[in-house]
């Protein structure tokens, strides 16, 4: 089953299309994550392969596994010297101004009683930017291609409410929350020393095309 969700496979990596609803780690309100799966993307490895960095439970698209520990510890340093490059593509509640920009926003975590977690800006928090620009305009709705340089949790849904004026479609947390989330990670790049760098992308899920952006060209 999870062969048609592969994008890329070598010794050391695995890319997936992580499919929407799925979350990447446990916790108290997702108790179905991927690790439950991890054992069937062995493919002949004893180990289980890790995952690399994270997306939001309603977020589809390129994950990055490693396949055994080292490959773990270099992959998350090729993050940490920006040498991993992604893009995603998103469904904004509207339509920016621009047809293309920089968003660079701190963002720090609050939490209330009555809202729960959330990603706000704050100038004290951590530096995030991403760079976009719109790719189609349908229905009175914004396809955004975003290339984020800095990943922080929640970074492109707060940046697109907060920057640009309008949330992501779908988004339970910072908009309307109507219908899925219309984020995709569309693609990723690794830069390896002495290998080909570890390259896939990901096509459009069906909650794009039931939305009927399904033949937005990318």
């Amino acid at each position: 089953m999870w062969e048609k969700y592969v994008l890329f496979i070598d010794g050391e990596a695995i890319v997936i299309d992580k499919p929407a609803g799925l979350a990447v780690h446990p916790g108290s309100k997702t108790p179905e994550s991927l690790e439950d799966y991890l054992k069937h993307l062995r493919f002949g490895f004893q180990r289980e392969p890790l995952p690399v960095h994270r997306l939001d439970r309603d977020t589809s698209g390129c994950l990055l596994l490693a396949r055994h520990p080292k490959a773990h510890k270099r992959f998350q340093r090729a993050f940490e010297e920006k040498k991993v490059s992604k893009s995603y593509v998103a469904v904004l509640d509207g339509v920016p101004e621009a047809e293309a920009g920089t968003i660079e926003m701190a963002l720090g975590k609050t939490s209330t009683e009555r809202d729960g977690w959330r990603i706000v800006p704050d100038a004290k928090g951590k530096p995030a930017t991403s760079h976009w620009r719109t790719i189609s305009v349908i229905g009175g709705r914004a396809v955004i291609l975003f290339t984020p340089e800095t990943g922080r949790t929640h970074q492109l849904r707060v940046h697109a409410v907060e920057g640009m004026g309008f949330p992501i479609s779908g988004d339970p947390v910072y908009g309307r929350g109507k219908g899925p989330m219309l984020l995709h990670a569309l693609s990723i790049r690794v830069e390896r020393e002495g290998k080909n760098p570890i390259e896939a992308t990901a096509p459009l899920p069906p909650t794009f095309v039931s939305a009927g952006f399904g033949d937005v060209p990318i």
